[in-house]
């Protein structure tokens, strides 16, 4: 797609702008990336984006105005359909479904997650964390031998969970470890996506402790 130049429009703390980049990154895709400050949203971003969220992916067109594509996984299919480099799922139609519903599964669970923590007291907690547990557990009965969700492949569905896990090499250990006690498989598949290069490379590189402050600044739980 040579004719095509992509922007990839972020901010430096948003998982599902990781999704995108993941991705950009595991197809080789160049691509530039202009963060906007979502505190003071800019007119400009607002004008393009019917949620004022991000991310957007701007597509540059020869011949034709800029298209823009907005919600992380519309940008990632749209990538998987049009870079054709690696693909980020399997050829066989039912492995494909069954992964797609894995994702599907990410919302409530990045939810769930992001819950946690952003907890404010040691209840709250304690009850948010066995509920993102449950939904572990789920995954973890799921898992094969690794090292990814579907095996020896990197995948779309690694893409989508990635963010989340990361968060959890941040906090302290202490409020972490005790999440994924026994969950080996869970446990294995999070050290492999973090030692993942697409991974590593689809934040920025003060982003832990940026997001420590985010946690600090909220008043949670398990920044204390």
């Amino acid at each position: 797609m040579t004719a095509t130049r992509l922007t990839l429009i972020s901010h430096p703390l948003c998982p599902f702008v990781q999704r995108a980049a993941i991705v950009l990154l595991e197809k080789g895709v160049p691509f530039d990336r202009i963060n906007v400050d979502l505190a003071a949203k800019p007119d400009w971003f607002l004008a393009l984006s019917p949620t004022g969220k991000v991310p957007l992916l701007k597509i540059a067109r020869a011949g034709a105005e800029d298209a823009i594509l907005f919600e992380s996984m519309v940008i990632c299919e749209y990538l998987e359909e049009t870079e054709r480099s690696t693909s980020m799922y399997p050829e066989d139609p039912l492995l494909r479904a069954r992964q797609r519903a894995w994702i599907e599964f990410a919302t409530q669970t990045m939810a769930d997650g992001w819950q946690f923590l952003h907890s404010v007291d040691a209840a709250t907690a304690d009850a948010r964390r066995a509920v993102f547990r449950d939904r572990l557990r789920k995954l973890e009965a799921e898992l094969g031998a690794g090292p990814y969700f579907a095996g020896s492949t990197f995948g779309m569905v690694d893409a989508v969970y990635a963010p989340l896990f990361r968060y959890f090499a941040i906090i302290h250990p202490a409020a972490a470890q005790p999440i994924f006690d026994g969950l080996p498989r869970v446990s294995a598949w999070c050290a492999a996506l973090a030692a993942r290069s697409s991974v590593k490379e689809a934040v920025v590189d003060d982003y832990a402790a940026r997001f420590r402050d985010h946690l600090r600044q909220n008043g949670a739980f398990v920044a204390a």
